[in-house]
Order: C-alpha cells, then structure tokens, then sequence
C-alpha cells in the first residue's frame, strides 16, 4: 500500500468531504432518475426475497423489538427501528443474487445504501431529494472505497460488499439528514470499525449468512450514524489513515488515490448493473453466451459434446463447485449456471431452488462444462467481467462466444422499461396489483419533489 504524503489531505477526506456538500448542481442531468430506478430495482429484490427464510429471521427479530421506530419492513406493516429495518431489508435485498453491482469494486451497493437511506430518510422525516441525493452519495462511497480495496482483499476471502457496506451506508445516511462533514467523518469512522465478511459461504454448505451481509453492512452504517449525531466518536482518517481500513484488510495491493481520483467525472449511480440473472455477477457473461449459443444453433441438451469456459482465475477458483448442495452454492457455481442456461431457464430465480436444484438434466451437463483461466481476460478482471465460450456439439459443430460486458451494465444497460419490467415481475404475487403501482409511482414522483412518505404509505399498505 502506499501511504499518501501527511501534509495533505488523505484522499479519503477529500472523498468524504465532498459528498458532504454534494448538491444537484453537483451531478450529471441523468442521476435523479438512475437514483430512482436504482432504488425501484431494490425495491423489487426485497420484496421478492421476503419469501426466503433468511429474510424472515431478520424480519422477525425485527419485529420482535417493542419501539417507536418509523422504518419500513418490507413484507410488513408495522414500523420499526432504521437499524432493525436496515438489517432485514438489506438481506431481503442481498437475498437472492439480484441486486445491482458496480464494476471495478466488487461491490453491491444497492442490498446496503437503499435500505440504511430509506430507514434513516423514514425516521427523521427526510425529504424526497435528499433521500436520492443520499443514495447517490452512498452508492459514490461504497463504489470507491470497494474499488480502493484492491484484489488482495478479495483473493484473501473477504466480501467487498459488507467490508466497503457499513462505510456507504453511513455516508448515506450522514447526506439524507444533511450532515456536515466533521459528523459525516465520525459516522464512518465508527462504521469502519463494523466493516467484515467473509466468504466462507462459496464453500461446501453455504448457508445463510452471505444473504445477511447486505442487511450487516446496511445496520452498520445506520447504528454508526446514530451513534455520532449523538456524540460517539470515532478516527477521522478511519479509511486511509494508518491501520484504516485499506491497510488492514485490502493490505498490499490497496489503492487509496482510488477514492479521490477523478471525483465528480464518472457518478457510480450512472454505472449501476442491473442484474438480469439471479447468480454471481462473474457468471453473467458466461451465462448469456450460452444462452445466445443455444438459441443460435437450437441446441437441445443430447447435441452438446463440451463447454470450454475462458475466464478470469478468481472464477475458476471460486466458483467451481460441481455439486451445489443448496441455492447459494448454485448460485455461485458457473458450471451449475453454466449447465442451466443450456437445458434450463436461467432468468427464472425458480431455477435455483427445489426441486429445480436438483434436475438431472443440468447435473448431467455441468460435467461437461470445462474451466479454463484467460490471460486477456484475467489481465481485465474486475474492470471487466469477461468470458471466452467454446462449444463443440457432437456432430461437429464449433461456436465460440466472446462477451466483456454482461447485458445490464453500462456498456450494454438494461432499459427503462426493463427495469420497471423487473420490478413488477419480482412483486407479482407477493404485494397485489394496486400496490405495486403504487409503489412505482411513488418512487418516481422523488425525482420532481415527490414525498418518502408516499413510498413508505405504498409499501406498507
């Protein structure tokens, strides 16, 4: 790591202060309604995850709790406190592998900002704008602080989500209620001392816990907030000050310029990948190759020979279990998606749970399903999520797929219409016709001074 020069400002101060003062005028003409649809897509991950037993832990504790809270649970209509709704919604959020990315940070900002911003915008009566300006802010923080890490944080097992999380969240938190940037410094430097994770999940039985660490990172930010605005402190140089954050956990390949450099030019919020398949984000890009391979050739299960995978050396170390005992595993398996998006659907988040988990016709293809490490695209990793598909057919046919940039990124953005399309697909079933619109119109009023109040009516009920 190299340490900045004391006698300026460390580039994390720099960082913090400007998102402290961050006004309109500040950002790019698009960045209110990225902020609304990246808090719409959100929307739509918790409330499908509130099916999922992981959401209904945290839920019910939350519930458990006697309070005057005025946070919304999704799933419920009983208000609660910022920190116990920010803990539920961030796993309901983070719970099934749909929330939004940015790349280059390892990060999903959304599980994390969205539901530390909303409870604290909630429970202070905070206005329309200063909740998306709170997310814009959060969404800013935790992409740099994910990107400062560097990759031996990530190599070394650690969940860049619920590491950076606790640090976005409370900037967030800090920028909805108008904080300066002396007590906006405090809030992070508490929140950093709660950043962990790790990913022991992507092994063996994977449990729970990797659907809670967007939930974990979202009650950071928020108890770190509440505990400076009443008058806990913490260092002010927490990110990259000596034994901050950077040094300790992202180590020798962290680059704390990365949370300054180029501040203002490129808004996290304009870069957001919605994501279109309910699995690891590294796995996207394979996953639509195969779908493209597929429809191109109308290749039924019988005609495929091999699959050969070129892609980044984190995916074929990380994500090669071929035998995914439950959906995490799945989810995380590129030979599983791999194998999925070949005999089976993919898109449908169904796909991953029982008894679907257990179709034969994708355990019997993911054996054929090869992984390799690329130089090019290691070389681009994790600026780039690439993948290099070879498939040979048992008739002889050869089809090869090269794809950088997964479908909903930037670069290939998923549309408006996709994005709302998405929203009242995951809440089909699980709020009723008249609420999901109501939800939906409520969000968008934000960008022209519609009220949180209205949202929170239309979640509830």
């Amino acid at each position: 790591m190299n340490h900045v020069d004391r006698r300026l400002k460390l580039p994390g101060t720099q960082m913090l202060e400007r998102l402290a003062a961050l006004s309109w005028d500040d950002l790019s003409p698009r960045a209110p309604r990225s902020a609304s649809l990246a808090l719409l897509d959100n929307i739509a991950c918790g409330v499908f995850g509130t099916r999922f037993e992981w959401t209904q832990i945290t839920s019910a504790l939350a519930l458990e709790e006697k309070s005057s809270g005025r946070a919304t649970l999704f799933g419920s209509d009983v208000p609660v406190t910022p920190a116990r709704a920010a803990l539920s919604n961030g796993t309901s959020i983070h719970g099934f592998e749909l929330d939004d990315i940015v790349l280059g940070s390892l990060v999903h900002p959304g599980s994390v900002v969205v539901p530390a911003a909303l409870a604290i915008a909630e429970e202070i009566g905070a206005s329309g704008d200063r909740l998306l300006i709170g997310i814009i802010a959060g969404y800013e923080a935790m992409a740099r602080v994910g990107a400062a890490l560097g990759q031996a944080c990530n190599t070394a097992g650690f969940h860049s989500t619920s590491v950076a999380g606790p640090i976005g969240a409370a900037v967030a938190c800090a920028v909805v209620a108008g904080a300066s940037y002396d007590l906006m410094a405090k809030a992070v430097g508490i929140a950093a001392s709660t950043s962990s994770g790790i990913k022991a999940f992507t092994q063996g039985t994977g449990g729970m816990i990797k659907r809670v660490h967007g939930g974990l990172g979202a009650q950071g930010g928020v108890l770190a907030w509440q505990l400076a605005s009443r008058g806990m402190t913490g260092p002010a140089e927490a990110i990259d000050g000596r034994y901050g954050l950077l040094e300790v956990v992202g180590g020798p390949t962290a680059q704390p310029e990365l949370l300054a450099q180029g501040l203002g030019e490129n808004w996290a919020i304009d870069r957001v990948w919605t994501k279109v398949y309910s699995c690891c984000g590294v796995i996207h890009t394979t996953a639509q190759a195969l779908e493209s391979i597929r429809a191109e050739g109308a290749l039924a299960p019988q005609d495929v020979d091999v699959v050969k995978v070129n892609i980044n050396a984190r995916a074929v170390s990380q994500n090669a279990e071929r035998n995914p005992t439950d959906a995490m595993n799945a989810q995380y398996s590129l030979p599983f998606c791999a194998a999925l998006a070949l005999v089976g659907d993919i898109r449908d988040p169904n796909a991953f749970l029982p008894p679907n988990l257990d179709d034969p016709r994708v355990r019997a293809m993911s054996d054929r399903i090869e992984l390799h490490v690329d130089e090019e695209v290691d070389r681009h990793y994790p600026g780039r999520f690439g993948t290099k598909v070879q498939l040979q057919t048992v008739d002889g046919r050869s089809f090869d797929r090269t794809i950088w940039y997964a479908h909903g990124t930037s670069v290939d953005p998923c549309s408006e219409d996709e994005i709302v399309g998405k929203f009242r697909k995951m809440c089909a079933g699980l709020l009723p016709d008249a609420r999901i619109e109501a939800v939906e119109t409520a969000v968008r009023a934000l960008e022209t001074g519609g009220a949180v109040a209205e949202v929170s009516r239309a979640l509830r009920g």
